[in-house]
């Protein structure tokens, strides 16, 4: 498994009019998480698009348990679970307020693309030989699938009362 934490300050005009984050500022969130993970690991999305891949979005799910505020310090952790395979890598994240409470979870399942046809390509090599020393034998023996979420784990509405 691999994992890597992003701070991002929510700045002000990332809020809604209840004062919580618009929650169309996550997949931002989670777009800046996965980019700078890349680009810890060596991977470059700029390299990558000039080989003429790409990497859009296949799917993105979001669960929000408590709300993240105007200035906020938010630790945003991606996690890759499992490793990438086929065409597809899949992306978990985690929003933790400064005070390490879980605000939100989500993922991304992300597909490598001919950037001149759109059509799914493998995943390059020098990419998949940067992730797989991240993963023992049972990860990576596996299918790639999304994590499920039991509807039990629903926050309270109270979760999201606005703070005295």
């Amino acid at each position: 498994m691999y994992s890597h934490d992003t701070l991002i300050r929510v700045r002000y005009a990332e809020t809604d009019q209840m004062g919580y984050v618009y929650h169309g500022n996550y997949a931002a969130y989670f777009e800046v998480a996965r980019t700078e993970a890349f680009r810890q690991l060596g991977i470059s999305y700029k390299a990558m698009e000039a080989e003429g891949v790409g990497m859009p979005v296949g799917e993105l799910r979001t669960r929000f348990r408590r709300p993240a505020r105007y200035d906020d310090l938010l630790t945003v952790r991606m996690l890759l679970r499992q490793p990438a395979e086929g065409t597809r890598i899949l992306f978990e994240y985690e929003i933790y307020s400064e005070a390490q409470e879980l605000l939100t979870e989500g993922h991304t399942l992300m597909v490598f693309v001919n950037m001149s046809t759109g059509r799914p390509v493998p995943i390059p090599a020098a990419i998949q030989q940067k992730l797989l020393p991240y993963f023992t034998e049972e990860e990576t023996a596996g299918p790639l699938t999304p994590p499920k979420t039991p509807a039990s784990e629903a926050p309270a509405p109270a979760a999201f009362l606005k703070k005295e």
